[in-house]
């Protein structure tokens, strides 16, 4: 099986938030009014922040940002704490998050030191006419143990890689009677990246792009001193 990772190269990002867009619409994450986003109740899967100059650097000629979707943890100490097991990692390393099971405990949201678990504190909803186009590959009610895909009050959600995409490509190639090919799995961020800053594939595979970037001098991950291991690396500015 594989071991599916995502590079991002901050050198190339240029923060148009495509990204987080193609992810909102791909995912079919739920709108806050103001006052909720104020509360730090967003329902954003990936998000694009800008970071501070370093003490000393003025009038830097390039801004810089970050781009945080799920690290999906080699070592996720979300799995550890969670009490029903609605939060899991799968075989191919991806950490995955039951609906159905998920009782709102929070504990994850709490053990997760990248702050990108989200938690429904109301039904899902929608701007009159953005109710049109929900994706329907992610209205397909509890198919691999995830439950509804439009996640109810109640529960926690996060990014999974667009694992519904995987599904979907693997079960395009059974149909065509083939071998499923690890380049046909493409997360809605990275497909959408107009700076070409993310990549994705099989970390396991020396062949492959992420494999090759993971290697790099510039090669970093979050937080590495937790212990957690991220599968979403970064490239630091050259």
């Amino acid at each position: 099986m594989a071991r599916w990772s995502m590079v991002i190269d901050l050198d190339k990002c240029v923060a148009c938030q495509g990204c987080s867009i193609a992810c909102r619409f791909e995912n079919n994450t739920p709108i806050v009014p103001p006052e909720e986003a104020e509360l730090g109740r967003s329902m954003l899967w990936n998000e694009v922040f800008p970071l501070r100059a370093e003490e000393g650097d003025v009038a830097s000629e390039k801004a810089k940002f970050l781009t945080r979707p799920c690290m999906h943890c080699e070592n996720p100490p979300c799995v550890k704490v969670c009490p029903v097991g609605a939060t899991y990692k799968d075989d191919q390393g991806i950490v995955r998050q039951n609906y159905a099971r998920c009782i709102g405990c929070r504990f994850c949201t709490v053990a997760c030191p990248y702050g990108v678990r989200y938690f429904n504190w109301y039904a899902p909803q929608w701007e009159e006419g953005l109710d049109r186009h929900l994706n329907p590959d992610r209205v397909t009610g509890n198919k691999d143990l995830e439950g509804p895909a439009i996640r109810p009050r109640g529960v926690v959600e996060k990014c999974t890689y667009c694992i519904h995409r995987l599904h979907k490509a693997r079960a395009r190639a059974e149909a065509e009677g083939r071998e499923f090919r690890p380049d046909e799995y493409v997360p809605a961020c990275v497909q959408t990246c107009t700076g070409k800053a993310r990549f994705f594939g099989d970390l396991d595979d020396p062949d492959s792009i992420v494999s090759r970037l993971s290697q790099e001098r510039r090669a970093f991950r979050l937080l590495e001193e937790a212990g957690t291991h991220p599968k979403t690396i970064y490239l630091q500015e050259g």
